[in-house]
């Protein structure tokens, strides 16, 4: 049911919606956050758009055990010049990963030892724009 309702979802934004014959291709009808969208949906991790503010950070949290295999995906889809921060720490508050102004990419490790990782995308550049992330996490294999 999960991947039927993020295939609709993704292509809503692949279509936009059509406004007097003329395919609207605005915020919602982006063809290439479509793609990446349906791109996620055939995966077999689930995709999460997630907004984060100006002057804002969003984080994540993962109850993981030592030797896990971790992999996070994501891609800016909307807002100013698409960029944002990204960090990943782990349970000892290491920093595992961390990237500025990043439009899209994928960091893959492997847990150092047992416990919650975090993964935070921050918008605390911007002081007027919003941005909107697709990422995913995938644990394992």
């Amino acid at each position: 049911r999960k991947s039927v309702l993020c295939l609709i979802s993704a292509l809503f934004l692949l279509c936009g919606r059509q406004r007097s014959r003329v395919l609207r291709m605005g915020p919602l009808g982006n063809p290439l956050v479509g793609l990446i969208a349906i791109a996620f949906c055939w995966s077999s991790a689930e995709a999460v758009f997630v907004t984060v503010d100006a002057v804002a950070e969003v984080c994540f949290h993962d109850d993981v055990k030592t030797n896990t295999k971790m992999g996070l995906t994501f891609e800016v889809s909307e807002g100013g010049f698409l960029d944002i921060d990204v960090k990943i720490t782990g349970p000892d508050q290491r920093e595992i990963y961390a990237g500025t102004r990043e439009t899209n990419g994928k960091y893959t490790f492997s847990t150092h030892m047992d416990g919650v990782f975090t993964y935070c995308f921050s918008n605390k550049m911007s002081t007027m724009t919003p941005k909107t992330v697709l990422f995913n996490m995938e644990i394992g294999d």
